[in-house]
């Protein structure tokens, strides 16, 4: 299955890249996963290499300058637009099926939804997945490295 996404920021929300990573607002939408998976690569033995689901909590945050006229980095309502399609690809489904997600390590996840996010959300800085209420994965792109 392809991983576009019809969902487009406006074009007088078209941000420049530079803007994007010195900006210093974030904003934030959350979204919940029910999804089943198992994980192949684990030593031998170990209790995620059984069949076994999550309620993943998913965030997409954005960065950039509030627009001067409506006040918004940007809608909320186009973070739902750009992430519904993978949501439905996800959502009660066994992760393990999903073309990309073969081993869906938290991280593997992360990294899947922001390559298939990023062409839509231009000013996207973070995918957070929570796998559990205490253990998860933040990934903030391909170029950002950790210090």
């Amino acid at each position: 299955m392809a991983h576009i996404v019809d969902a487009k920021v406006p074009a007088w929300r078209e941000p420049r890249r530079e803007s994007v990573e010195s900006a210093a607002m974030e904003i934030y939408k959350q979204f919940s996963l029910e999804a089943a998976h198992r994980l192949p690569n684990v030593p031998q033995g170990h209790k995620c290499a059984r069949l076994h689901g999550h309620s993943f909590r998913v965030e997409i945050r954005v960065r950039g300058e509030p627009d001067p006229h409506t006040g918004w980095v940007l809608d909320f309502a186009d973070i739902k637009a750009a992430f519904a399609p993978l949501e439905a690809q996800l959502d009660h489904h066994y992760l393990n099926d999903v073309p990309g997600l073969e081993n869906p390590t938290s991280e593997h996840l992360a990294r899947w939804i922001w390559d298939r996010l990023a062409p839509a959300l231009p000013m996207l800085s973070e995918v957070v997945v929570h796998e559990t209420c205490t253990s998860g994965c933040h990934y903030r792109g391909p170029a950002h490295t950790l210090a």
